[in-house]
């Protein structure tokens, strides 16, 4: 359970990070930000990897709901564009890490049948 909360931790920095790098553009005092969020999102990451979850199933969720998330939130906080084609593009993403998800646990589940 906890590797699940560190993981929530590290999309939502990461998130918060890249926009605030959007808005340090306009306003340098969000570079602050953008570093606190990177170094936080990283560290999160890592302790979700010290809790058991393998590397390509967090990494995968975490780029996935990083980008849909930024996507989202740029379009609602900077008013960026955002397509029905890019919709579908995060979709597919969101799909390609669910099947990677699936895919670590079919192996898991034969890593253990072996032992």
């Amino acid at each position: 359970m906890r590797k699940w909360i560190w993981l929530f931790a590290a999309i939502g920095l990461e998130v918060v990070a890249t926009l605030s790098l959007r808005a340090a553009m306009d306003n340098p005092q969000w570079f602050v930000v953008v570093v606190c969020g990177y170094v936080g999102a990283f560290v999160s990451l890592s302790m979700v990897l010290r809790k058991g979850m393998a590397i390509g199933v967090a990494y995968g969720i975490w780029a996935a709901c990083g980008v849909a998330l930024t996507a989202v939130m740029a379009h609602v906080i900077f008013d960026d564009s955002l397509s029905w084609i890019m919709g579908l593009g995060i979709a597919c993403i969101i799909s390609g890490v669910w099947l990677v998800e699936i895919g670590a646990g079919v192996a898991h589940g034969k890593m253990e049948q072996t032992r």
